[in-house]
């Protein structure tokens, strides 16, 4: 038991520095292509790979770090517009972040009780999930955030006819963002977790 835990906190050690990494070190975490967009972020490869060894609460623990970090990284150093006005709010920055922690734990959780071909596939739904789950969840709650003051944010998303609906601005703005987010996540995953999975089966 006292190893499993070792091995716990000391995996989860190693995921934090890589997370502070990928935060604060230009052009490894966030990769921006267009400059008044969000860029995209390799956090949540981190993230799906972290909460499938680890499961769906040290997950969620890890999403709400990732929230925190948003959070700060809004109001210290944000890239661009978009990102500011976004993140700045605690409900954008940490439900999304929380969610995506969860979802590839329970993913992997309902997983084990599959078929080991199953269990790969598992992978890379559970990655594809983290990315996809983060970015619609900050279209909605952003949607719903701007309602009353859509024009806000509009202004910043991109050359958009007057009158289009926000979260139809946000769609267009965000959503291939958050598609490649999706494709690098899903595929990556399964290769760092798979033998990552046979290395911890051993030690513990």
């Amino acid at each position: 038991m006292r190893r499993k835990q070792t091995s716990n906190l000391a995996i989860t050690a190693l995921f934090v520095a890589i997370f502070l990494l990928q935060t604060f070190v230009p052009n490894i975490g966030y990769i921006r292509i267009l400059p008044a967009l969000p860029a995209i972020t390799t956090a949540p490869l981190t993230v799906a790979v972290y909460a499938v060894l680890m499961g769906p609460l040290a997950g969620t623990l890890f999403g709400l770090f990732w929230g925190i970090l948003r959070l700060i990284l809004a109001y210290t150093q944000p890239g661009d517009m978009v990102s500011l006005l976004l993140f700045q709010n605690v409900f954008i920055a940490l439900i999304p972040s929380i969610l995506a922690g969860f979802l590839p734990g329970l993913i992997d959780k309902f997983a084990q009780k599959r078929a080991s071909r199953f269990k790969r596939l598992s992978y890379v739904v559970a990655g594809a999930a983290t990315s996809l789950t983060n970015t619609i969840f900050v279209i909605l709650i952003t949607s719903v955030v701007f309602m009353g003051n859509a024009a806000k944010l509009t202004n910043y998303l991109g050359n958009f006819a007057a009158g289009t609906p926000l979260i139809q601005a946000l769609i267009v703005a965000l959503g291939i963002n958050g598609l490649v987010e999706a494709v690098l996540t899903a595929i990556v995953t399964p290769i760092i977790v798979l033998p990552l999975k046979t290395v911890m089966s051993r030690i513990r």
